[in-house]
């Protein structure tokens, strides 16, 4: 009976550790930068696609932004302690040490970049590369220095679709930044309105990534504003150069118009409940219009 109990609670050790790890790679971001890179492949291909080379960039993807959000805990671990979002994770309640986490990105970014060396090409490996040091060792300790970390983070976050484009082509074209492009001008409304609904619990931890003068104000609202703006005419381009139909240009358009209102509604009340509409709003924009394009790619 004693036997019995000690093997029930080193299962039950064995499962929370797993779990520990798997949090560790924050799946809804790590899943959105393999779904983006997937994207830009399966636009590159016009609909022709290698599956299993698909399937070896979607993996290596999920498993490269895994490793750089682990590494991007650990730096950030006495951060995490103080902020009410971040005190539940692995590293905070010590669930996982320093030690483990670093080894577990270790050998997760090993996985990710062998499988995209095997089944891609150099310049995509490189890239993928550049994304992981740019996001976990520059963006990361420029959090607390001020805005200029959004500008940084926004190109590993933009690099996806340039990844599955490259991995596709082996070569950077007009199309392939067009698709960069969105994403990239993506970032600064999708980051400014997280920047603004958990801004009490960035202060408590010295982030600085509201712009202007780091103020919930109307300033930063007009400048969430105009970048959203920026959105409507990039999201026409893949339809102007070739690569979509029309329908997917209305789709893009109605998008953004929709995501831009939401952004005059925080210009004119600046409040929490606008931000989180905005926040939510970029949740919604860049995956619908993904999937658009793709519906309506021109083959």
């Amino acid at each position: 009976m004693v036997n019995n109990t000690a093997n029930i609670n080193v299962e039950l050790t064995v499962s929370q550790k797993v779990k520990a790890f798997v949090e560790l790679m924050k799946m809804r971001l790590s899943l959105l930068v393999a779904f983006s890179s997937a994207f830009g492949y399966a636009l590159a291909m016009g609909g022709r696609v290698d599956w299993m080379q698909l399937a070896a960039l979607f993996v290596g993807g999920w498993l490269v932004s895994g490793a750089s959000c682990t590494v991007n805990q650990v730096l950030e671990k006495d951060y995490d302690r103080v902020m009410k979002r971040t005190q539940n994770r692995p590293l905070p309640t010590e669930r996982l040490s320093n030690s483990e986490s670093l080894w577990f990105a270790l050998v997760v970014a090993c996985l990710g970049i062998g499988l995209l060396w095997v089944s891609t090409n150099l310049l995509t490996v490189g890239l993928s590369l550049l994304s992981m040091v740019l996001y976990s060792f520059v963006y990361t300790p420029l959090k607390r220095v001020g805005p200029i970390a959004v500008f940084v983070g926004a190109f590993p976050g933009a690099l996806p679709p340039l990844l599955g484009w490259t991995a596709a082509t082996g070569s950077i074209s007009h199309e392939a930044l067009i698709i960069f492009g969105i994403q990239f001008i993506w970032q600064f409304p999708h980051f400014w309105a997280i920047a603004w609904v958990a801004d009490d619990d960035y202060k408590k931890a010295g982030f600085k990534l509201l712009p202007v003068k780091g103020e919930k104000d109307m300033k930063t609202a007009f400048q969430i504003m105009t970048y959203t703006l920026f959105l409507i005419p990039l999201g026409l381009l893949p339809t102007y150069f070739g690569l979509t139909g029309i329908n997917s240009a209305v789709v893009a358009t109605v998008c953004g118009v929709l995501f831009l209102a939401s952004t005059i509604k925080l210009m004119r009340d600046q409040s929490r409940k606008s931000a989180l509409r905005i926040m939510f709003g970029s949740f919604l924009y860049l995956p619908i219009v993904q999937i658009a394009y793709l519906l309506d790619m021109v083959k």
